[in-house]
């Protein structure tokens, strides 16, 4: 359906983010051009849309089109709106009497309509001393009628005014909303500071705008923002903190698409050194919020370790009790672990698989519990369990009895505004923090989560060194433990099941950059099929037959790359056609170039704390609606998550997923491809991850040669820190 109009009068709001100015809302439908719409007419229809004010007086036409949503059924989607000014007297009277005006009531509104008619509006913009001569109005009637007139004609002339250039209503309405009065300014002065104040507005969409307008390749203002631009990109491309002087110059002469003198370049260094938007320290360029999120997890955790150590003479027997209560013994390690949890505000507990660190934690939550005489609900008052992603703190939950939450959610991270609303000014009151996968958390992560926590709360970073770094910047976990300045619990001595596990075998052999080739089949938990890259996928077709009626949540395929042909792509269209075969009763919906049907496995892949569910959740398919609206359910272990065409790229298939997205699971069969097409993908800490998502069956298919090659590579990750050397050395 194309782009239709209607007009009429907005009637109500429903919801509206004041930030954005996202607003859903009822409307009057007078007219539109189209037939659908005819039953609307003189009737309310809902609409969606950005506003930057709607009022019950005006009448506006919107633009869109008519779509259903799954909570407020039919409505219509607006992209675009005009607000029309009053013609008739009537309108104009009302208009004039709506408060909007102060001090123009019903009597002084009608005697201006009366003598200047129609033309109104027009005269008291254009001509207001003209109002004198209208008995009863005074002179400050008239600068209240003509400077609000103005400002209210001017709001909806910026957001035509940002709309021309090149902006969307959406992008229009965030500048408009951040910038008000001082909008054209911003755009004319240098219009890359919108990149720096609105976090959904990025700089290729500014740039493009900018030089449509006319600006120099080599502006000044143009250099800066795209240095920005490269050291932002960078980081989370790359992981490194920081940059040389050579690095960024040499991504600038790309991103600007031109040739630009070194003095030209020092000149926008200096200019924003001096603006604090980078910092220099010993030939190292910082973001400068890269920077402070460094010094600040530094100077944080530095201050925690110093705190006195405490003492009590309860611990002992209280720990014996914990050992009789869960008829369990703590190895030497384990106990240091769970004495020094008490004993001090910052603690790293450390280990690979097998080595108790979940059973460390429930030891440690009911110590605290006892120790302070807690019921089991003062204690969730007191303490909050955390973890990076959705899945790894339900099993946080599920080994502690507890309730455990994403970082995300215990810091109320809005989405619509990126901004975490447990923060700074806002912290919150608990007084310890276990953070389990620790390898996975970034700086600005990290740092966020110490701005929402008191100075004085205690923490415990639990993980595993070896893992894959964060998918953000930094590799927070290594180089904390790296620097030997902090307390430290190393988990080395294995369970009894550990002991008795290739897969763990294979593990530490993984760590240790060798494999012994002779755990290999030798046990049904560990098997390596060699194989010709041409066949690898053959071969795992015909080991998932044997697990098609698994539940999904226990059988996984990891791999390291989406495309080539043994891609997470191609795995997952073969692997459909085993678990999830054609079947007439299944309704199905190709999105691109891929099919769905109803029982798929599928992986989310964004964060949508409104609906809970989260980057790396899996789920299965439950129904798929193509007519008379496109509609998608999505099972994720009972939390039902309804899509619609526009969020159809947050989730893909799952029989196959990236070992990146499998941080944080545990599956009990886990086939593995491994090949060289791989090439860059295979280095140690990639393969290690993959490795130890897998608690009972583990099959490695394809070639030994790119295994060992992985397993010798620890290069392919490294990354440019200084948290490490600003424990070490302090910070300059």
């Amino acid at each position: 359906m194309g782009e239709v109009s209607i007009k009429g009068k907005y009637t109500k709001t429903i919801f509206q983010n004041s930030s954005t100015g996202y607003t859903i809302g009822l409307f009057k439908v007078h007219d539109t051009n189209s037939e659908k719409l005819a039953d609307y007419l003189n009737r309310t229809i809902t609409f969606t849309g950005y506003f930057h004010e709607l009022n019950e007086i005006d009448t506006y036409i919107l633009f869109g089109n008519l779509v259903q949503h799954e909570k407020y059924g039919e409505q219509f989607n607006v992209t675009s709106y005009e607000r029309c000014r009053p013609e008739e007297k009537n309108a104009i009277l009302e208009f004039l009497t709506s408060g909007l005006f102060k001090g123009i009531g019903e009597k002084k509104a009608k005697a201006i309509v009366d003598v200047l008619g129609k033309d109104t509006l027009k005269i008291i913009l254009e001509n207001p001393d003209n109002l004198i001569l209208i008995p009863g109005i005074s002179k400050s009637n008239i600068d209240i009628l003509h400077n609000k007139l103005k400002e209210y004609e001017s709001s909806y002339e910026i957001i035509l005014f940002l709309n021309n250039l090149g902006f969307s209503t959406k992008d229009a309405m965030l500048i408009y909303n951040h910038y008000k009065a001082k909008t054209r300014n911003i755009i004319d002065e240098d219009i890359y500071q919108i990149i720096d104040d609105i976090s959904d507005i990025n700089y290729k969409k500014v740039d493009m705008i900018a030089l449509n307008k006319g600006i120099a390749k080599d502006d000044i203002i143009r250099v800066r923002a795209a240095i920005l631009y490269i050291m932002d990109e960078v980081s989370n491309t790359f992981g490194h903190s920081y940059y040389s002087y050579e690095e960024i110059y040499s991504y600038l002469v790309r991103v600007l698409g031109k040739s630009i003198t070194y003095t030209d370049y020092d000149k926008a260094l200096l200019s924003l050194q001096k603006d604090s938007k980078i910092i220099v320290k010993d030939d190292k360029y910082y973001l400068k919020s890269l920077y402070d999120a460094e010094t600040l997890i530094v100077k944080r955790l530095r201050l925690l370790a110093n705190n006195p150590i405490r003492e009590d003479e309860r611990v002992d027997s209280l720990i014996n009790d914990l050992e009789e209560f869960y008829q369990i013994r703590y190895n030497s390690e384990q106990l240091l672990a769970i004495k020094n949890s008490f004993k001090r505000d910052f603690l790293i507990i450390t280990g690979g698989p097998g080595t108790g660190k979940t059973t460390i934690m429930r030891g440690i939550t009911e110590l605290y519990r006892q120790i302070n005489k807690l019921s089991y609900e003062k204690l969730q008052e007191k303490i909050a369990l955390l973890a990076p992603t959705g899945r790894a703190a339900k099993r946080m939950s599920e080994t502690t009895l507890l309730s455990a939450s994403t970082i995300h959610r215990f810091l109320k991270w809005q989405k619509e505004t990126n901004v975490f609303q447990v923060n700074e000014y806002n912290k919150s009151k608990v007084e310890l923090v276990i953070l389990d996968e620790a390898s996975m958390v970034d700086t600005y992560l990290m740092s966020s989560l110490l701005k929402g926590i008191s100075a004085n709360c205690a923490i415990i970073l639990v993980g595993d060194d070896n893992q894959l770094p964060s998918v953000g910047p930094g590799q927070l976990l290594h180089d904390l433990i790296d620097s030997n300045k902090l307390p430290v619990v190393k988990l080395e001595k294995l369970y009894r099941q550990g002991v008795d596990s290739n897969i763990i075998s294979l593990a530490y052999d993984i760590r240790n950059s060798s494999i012994d080739e002779s755990i290999f089949n030798e046990k049904d938990d560990l098997t390596f099929i060699k194989c010709d890259s041409n066949d690898v996928l053959a071969n795992i077709k015909e080991i998932a037959e044997a697990y098609k009626d698994y539940s999904y949540k226990d059988f996984q395929i990891l791999a390291p790359m989406y495309k080539t042909v043994i891609g997470i792509d191609e795995i997952n269209k073969s692997l459909q056609d085993v678990f999830n075969p054609k079947d007439k009763l299944k309704k199905e919906i190709r999105i691109g170039d891929v099919l769905f049907r109803e029982g798929d496995k599928v992986i989310q892949l964004t964060n949508m704390p409104d609906l809970n569910v989260y980057n790396g959740d899996i789920g299965l398919i439950s129904k798929i609606q193509s007519s008379p609206k496109k509609e998608i359910e999505i099972d994720f272990d009972s939390n039902i998550v309804r899509y619609t065409p526009a969020n159809f790229i947050n989730f893909r298939l799952a029989y196959a997923i990236s070992i990146h997205k499998s941080q944080g699971s545990e599956f009990d069969v886990v086939i593995m491809p491994m090949v060289r097409n791989y090439n860059k993908m295979l280095y140690q800490k990639l393969v290690y991850t993959g490795v130890t998502r897998c608690k009972k069956n583990l099959y490695i298919v394809g070639d030994l040669e790119a295994l060992k090659q992985a397993v010798k590579n620890k290069n392919a990750d490294l990354r440019r820190t200084t948290i490490k050397d600003f424990l070490i050395n302090g910070i300059k």
